[in-house]
């Protein structure tokens, strides 16, 4: 079974930063892409970032300059720097991978950015 654990989140000021992680377990984790969505209240889960298993990385527009996806595979672990943070970017935020043909996600990491 595979199972991703997130971890970072919680109440930051607008401008200021955060860094996600996401422990993974029960899958090759050097050989799958990964992705960072989030979800804020009343509103669609949406993707943030992208690596793939060659470290190349995608992001969405809202995010681009401000947020670095990172891997370190030694640790199956999935990271996500934010910096310059902003009220809008108040959200669940959420690990993901597709393996074996299925979809796992964590179960989240609240990240609330207010004054």
């Amino acid at each position: 079974q595979v199972y991703l654990v997130e971890s970072g989140g919680g109440l930051v000021h607008p401008g200021g930063s955060l860094r996600l992680s996401c422990a993974a377990s029960g899958l090759n984790f050097k050989i799958h892409a990964m992705n960072w969505f989030r979800q804020a209240p009343g509103q669609e889960r949406e993707l943030v970032a992208t690596i793939t298993s060659t470290g190349y990385s995608n992001y969405t527009d809202s995010v681009k300059g401000r947020v670095t996806i990172s891997r370190d595979n030694a640790r199956n672990t999935l990271y996500l720097q934010m910096t310059d943070l902003k009220p809008e970017d108040t959200a669940v935020y959420y690990c993901n991978v597709k393996s074996r043909g299925y979809n796992f996600w964590g179960r989240g990491t609240r990240v609330t950015v207010s004054s």
